[in-house]
């Protein structure tokens, strides 16, 4: 294989990448990023690495979420606080129901891009430019040219949001992440119980642990990544978080995607759907981590409800026969996308979303392999109505009330919360059977 450098990948073919129209302007746009500081320190990469190979172990469980794509607009103090109190508190429910520690890791700070099936789309019947997130252009029509410069503003932006976000849990004090409000939960069948889970979450002395989080985001606009690479000691790192995924639309086995990711040594996810072959399952693992580094990898897995049996347990079993150590992640929206009958608004069930999770833990469970966590599209706001279902039976009608995503459906506060309470008493079940079994 040939020599890796943070450039090599521009000798691949690239999907999913915005072209510039304006080429000077795009180097001095990339060059300047060159030069800044970076975001997040090499080192937090290494130990989100070992929490992750944790993860994989059974020791630690994930809590991954956050928007599908983050919005410039939403830069705000009371926003950034309320998505990062959302992670944790759903660490928390999880920490407290199992016994099992967590890591939070945060789509922020970066999840700024969106894939699009093709570069342009007719809106009022005028052709115009995709939507590809606010780093490549904007959503109002005047502002689709896809734009370089948004490069920048998206660099200062997840500057600001971290920087916000190390000084909230640097100051903070732990209980102000354990005051979950279930108020929204009251048709639970499992509503005393989760009453009595926090209050007892709320009387704890809990440490400053328990407000770490990691960040993280999809890697799909490779000149601004590689700007964003620095080397540290002997090794390259991508300084603009913690973690970064390469998506299902971008993990070809020749592609530039994949070239890039084999040379950063950060851990990284990888989105696998159904159209995942058992044999490039293999190939691409073979490529990211010859070394069979535990940690440095995560399977993110994306089906759908209903689908998880026949695709995960081959994928499991392609794993296992190319024996290079992964942490196994169920994303449990991306393969539940739904468009509302009477509105045609794009949505999410709730249900099948934890539905997958279930399923998901079922087969690990029958193939004797792990767990390591859930990866969702959430939002910390309670007003918001993009999802359908969950306690507060969000119907079709509703999500017309405050449908704010311009990209994917997000689960509110208390579905969110309703979905951790769920996985977490599911794990609890299955933690004593295992014991029972003994």
């Amino acid at each position: 294989m040939s020599a890796w450098t943070p450039a090599s990948w521009q000798s691949k073919p690239a999907c999913q990448m915005a072209e510039w129209e304006d080429k000077a302007l795009a180097t001095k746009v990339l060059d300047k990023l060159g030069k800044l500081p970076p975001l997040v320190q090499a080192s937090e990469c290494e130990k989100l690495k070992q929490r992750l190979a944790e993860a994989g172990r059974g020791e630690r469980f994930i809590i991954q979420g956050g928007d599908c794509a983050e919005r410039f607009i939403d830069c705000e103090a009371d926003r950034l606080e309320t998505q990062l109190k959302l992670i944790l508190q759903m660490g928390v429910i999880v920490e407290h129901v199992t016994g099992k520690p967590t890591v939070r890791i945060c789509r922020i700070a970066g999840q700024y891009g969106k894939p699009r099936s093709k570069p342009t789309e007719v809106v009022d019947g005028k052709e115009v430019m995709s939507f590809k997130g606010d780093n490549i252009n904007g959503f109002e029509l005047k502002d689709r040219k896809w734009n370089p410069e948004r490069l920048l503003q998206g660099y200062f932006h997840s500057t600001a949001t971290l920087n916000f976000l190390r000084s909230y849990v640097s100051s903070a004090e732990p209980a102000d992440c354990t005051n979950i409000d279930i108020n929204a939960l009251r048709a639970s069948k499992d509503y005393a119980e989760i009453v009595s889970d926090v209050r007892a979450i709320r009387a704890k002395d809990s440490g400053k642990d328990v407000m770490d989080f990691f960040t993280a985001h999809e890697a799909m606009q490779l000149d601004l990544e590689a700007a964003l690479t620095r080397k540290v000691g002997d090794k390259y790192y991508n300084l603009s978080a913690h973690l970064v995924w390469i998506g299902d639309r971008t993990r070809q086995v020749n592609g530039a995607h994949l070239e890039y990711f084999r040379g950063i040594s950060n851990p990284i996810g990888v989105k696998v759907g159904p159209s995942m072959k058992n044999d490039e399952l293999k190939e691409l693992l073979q490529i990211l981590n010859p070394t069979k580094e535990e940690g440095r990898i995560m399977i993110i897995t994306r089906y759908g409800a209903g689908k998880v049996e026949a695709m995960l347990t081959e994928h499991i079993k392609a794993v296992k026969e190319c024996g290079i150590p992964v942490t196994w992640q169920c994303d449990a929206v991306h393969g539940n996308g739904i468009v509302a009958e009477s509105n045609k608004y794009k949505t999410r069930r709730v249900e099948d979303c934890v539905q997958e999770i279930l399923e998901c833990m079922a087969v690990h469970k029958k193939c004797g392999s792990i767990l390591g966590g859930i990866h969702l599209e959430v939002t910390g706001q309670k007003t918001v109505t993009e999802c359908l279902g969950g306690c507060e039976g969000m119907t079709e009608a509703m999500l017309t009330k405050n449908y704010e995503t311009y990209c994917d459906p997000r689960f509110n506060y208390s579905q969110s919360i309703e979905a951790a309470f769920t996985v977490a008493g599911e794990m609890l079940h299955e933690r004593a059977a295992k014991r029972a079994r003994k």
